[in-house]
């Protein structure tokens, strides 16, 4: 073909997509602009330092057009073929259009849309397209073959790549708010604090700690209330670094980091701590989660059970259908995750044998844990491509922007629930919550 008339094919379809794009913006009332791998924008005059989306290949556009899926989506922001300029995923939030779907679809100009994807539909789709090899998405079968390949995938990715944007202790769950201006740090000493005070440590008590991740409970446990603790994972990463800690800390007599799947535990503890576990189990295997918890307490014991939740829906079935979102989460980040809700996780406790004493929600807790974790790692955005790579960091900031949005809109919650072996008489527990938040 002769170079002029491919060149002239070229510009065609960048002149035909920023077109659209001019009609679309229009439509939607979005004040946000475009860049085009041509040089081009939209609007023609868009500033340097104004927020845009930034196509970097026409190829990107043949595929959207072809598999319109947030697979197809996922792929192109992780390969940055679709990226951001001057903001992040919180900005492209706050330049949602203003104008609804539906009215969108009605007045946009259909020849137009039709016109500029006969221009892109024979394209090839371009690449690198780094996510294809991910298996899809399925629920956990619950053995503990199945549930450490789990962990691994999302847990091993680096201990370095974790300490990144994690708080100086690597504590990856809901941090806690005593204010709301706090730090990632003070959050999670808080939350280590609040953890311990629920659960009434004694010196002395036997303390276990399901998903221990890089054992900063078990340490902290040890170290300020005086417990011998026995922390569980399933990722190799977290046990080699937990294992250094307690060495460093001099823990060596008083905490235990084993790598171990939870429903092999065996012994009895005074306490238990599971936190942010049960999104890992799968649904269908909460009955052995529940029962296993119970085996291993003492009658007088404490369970601490922390866990995202997703609002209950009309009938259990409905709940367990996933969002096309909720799957894109599963399958990328957490494999095997599902969600439970607060409702049929009391209900469980109740249906295996456990006294509920508390419950207390923390979801806007983790927005704010969330967002601190998104903006720290974006500000090592360059140590952590050298560390990852650049598609795994993000693949980790688009899912931290995510949780923070989600959690911040109140579709997934966050839930404490403290409770103890059913039995007749007193629980033993004080009149009051007072001893917690003093």
């Amino acid at each position: 073909m002769d170079v002029r008339i491919a060149d002239g094919k070229v510009q065609a379809r960048a002149d035909a997509f920023r077109t659209f794009l001019a009609h679309a913006r229009e439509r939607l009332g979005l004040d946000l602009g475009f860049r085009l791998w041509d040089g081009s924008r939209v609007p023609s005059d868009l500033s340097d330092d104004a927020f845009a989306i930034a196509f970097a290949d026409e190829n990107l556009v043949a595929a959207l057009i072809r598999r319109p899926t947030m697979d197809t989506l996922a792929n192109l922001w992780v390969a940055g073929r679709i990226d951001l300029v001057n903001g992040s995923i919180f900005d492209l939030v706050a330049h949602r259009p203003r104008v609804k779907t539906a009215e969108f679809r009605r007045t946009v100009d259909k020849m137009l849309a039709l016109r500029t994807n006969l221009k892109f539909l024979f394209l090839p789709r371009g690449g690198p397209w780094p996510l294809e090899a991910v298996a899809e998405e399925k629920p956990s079968d619950g053995s503990p073959a199945e549930n450490k390949k789990n962990i691994a995938y999302h847990y091993d990715v680096s201990n370095a790549f974790y300490a990144l944007w994690l708080d100086r202790e690597m504590v990856y769950t809901c941090a806690y708010c005593t204010d709301w201006d706090n730090d990632i740090d003070r959050m999670q000493q808080d939350k280590l604090e609040l953890i311990c005070r629920k659960l009434r440590l004694q010196p002395g008590d036997r303390l276990l700690d399901i998903g221990c991740g890089w054992g900063a409970l078990s340490c902290y446990a040890a170290q300020h209330y005086g417990v011998t603790a026995l922390g569980v994972t399933l990722s190799e990463q977290q046990v080699a670094y937990g294992q250094e800690k307690v060495r460093r800390l001099g823990l060596e007599d008083r905490v235990r980091i084993e790598l171990r799947d939870y429903s092999t535990i065996e012994g009895k503890f005074d306490k238990v701590a599971a936190i942010g576990i049960q999104e890992h189990i799968g649904i269908d295997n909460y009955p052995t989660y529940y029962r296993t918890v119970k085996r291993v307490m003492t009658k007088d014991g404490l369970f601490l059970h922390h866990a995202i939740t997703r609002p209950a829906k009309r009938t259990d079935r409905v709940f367990r259908r996933k969002r096309p979102e909720f799957a894109l989460l599963t399958k990328y980040i957490f494999p095997g995750g599902e969600l439970d809700n607060i409702g049929t996780t009391v209900k469980s406790l109740e249906q295996n044998g456990f006294e509920v004493h508390d419950v207390e929600a923390l979801r806007e807790h983790y927005q704010r844990t969330c967002r601190h974790w998104h903006d720290r790692l974006l500000a090592r955005y360059d140590e952590s491509a050298a560390e990852v790579g650049a598609p795994k960091t993000r693949l980790w900031l688009a899912y931290l922007a995510a949780c923070a949005i989600s959690f911040e809109r109140n579709t997934v919650c966050l839930y404490q629930t403290l409770s103890s072996r059913r039995h007749r008489g007193a629980s033993g527990l004080p009149p009051t919550r007072a001893d917690l938040y003093r």
